[in-house]
């Protein structure tokens, strides 16, 4: 590729994991094997990750994930992170054994499924805007987005299911 047509290609992969990343839905990156560059670019662009073996690099999110002098060594070193370490040092979520990541990425994914629908919209919405702010900031936005649930249904559904003692039924308004 031309210079040109590299700048292009990287433009479009880093507004492609800003798109999967403010995606109002949890995502789950599953890691089977090695995850360097833009492999793991796209693992940092997703809420969860859940490996058998990764590696790392990346020079926007991983700061923010793991701050600046872990990785800052782990860049500069090109060291080699296996998926027990990385868990450890809180790169990805859960490590299992290999060939079992998008098994374990489903059950979370279920989960997840089984909670109101807007809450955790919601929920993202707070966690990723809150920690580009200071804390008082971000009080006020989790005020913010709590208060668009208060009139759902599912809130209503919710604490319905909990006075009858049963798993409620979230139907997403």
């Amino acid at each position: 590729m031309s210079p040109l047509e590299i700048h292009s290609f990287v433009n479009s992969l880093g507004y492609t994991f800003s798109f999967i990343e403010m995606l109002e839905i949890p995502t789950i990156a599953v890691i089977e094997g090695a995850a360097l560059g833009g492999g793991l670019e796209l693992a940092l662009s997703c809420d969860l990750r859940i490996c058998a073996f990764t590696r790392a690099g990346g020079t926007v999110r991983l700061p923010r994930l793991l701050g600046k002098a872990l990785s800052k060594e782990i860049i500069f070193t090109g060291r080699r992170i296996g998926g027990r370490d990385a868990m450890s040092m809180g790169l990805v979520n859960h490590c299992v054994p290999a060939g079992d990541a998008r098994l374990k990425a489903l059950e979370i994914a279920c989960e997840i499924n089984e909670k109101g629908p807007l809450a955790i919209k919601m929920a993202k919405k707070a966690i990723n805007e809150g920690l580009e702010t200071t804390t008082a900031s971000a009080l006020e936005l989790e005020e913010f987005y709590y208060q668009q649930l208060l009139n759902t249904k599912d809130r209503l559904e919710g604490l319905a299911a909990f006075a009858e003692k049963r798993k409620p039924r979230y139907s997403g308004e």
